[in-house]
């Protein structure tokens, strides 16, 4: 049995995080390395799905919920509601972390945060 993923981790309380929002069945942190004013991750509490593509094979409408959350946060943590949601799928695109989630970008984005 693999360890428990990091968002497991602040999830069971093992390590500290401020959680913004959750629902049965996800919740949102900030993430630690910011890309953009507003740097958020929405993440489902099952870490059953490794990547996106898991994740829209195995429960579409768990995605949908990730995607309602990350539309409400961005809601909540913008001027505008406007907001950019990524999914890293791999190590070679960027996941480091193999417990599917999203990142909600938004507040003013940055050529870095853009790919520009």
């Amino acid at each position: 049995m693999s360890e428990p993923s990091i968002f497991t981790r602040i999830l069971n309380g093992e390590i500290p995080a401020e959680i913004l929002g959750e629902t049965d069945r996800v919740f949102a942190i900030r993430d630690i390395a910011p890309q953009a004013p507003v740097h958020l991750l929405v993440i489902p509490k099952t870490s059953e799905y490794r990547d996106v593509a898991e994740l829209a094979a195995g429960d579409p409408s768990l995605l949908a919920e990730i995607i309602a959350f990350a539309k409400q946060l961005a809601t909540q943590h913008t001027d505008d509601g406007d907001f950019r949601l990524v999914f890293n799928s791999g190590a070679n695109a960027g996941q480091t972390v193999f417990h599917v989630h999203a990142h909600v970008l938004g507040g003013g984005l940055t050529e870095k945060s853009t790919g520009a």
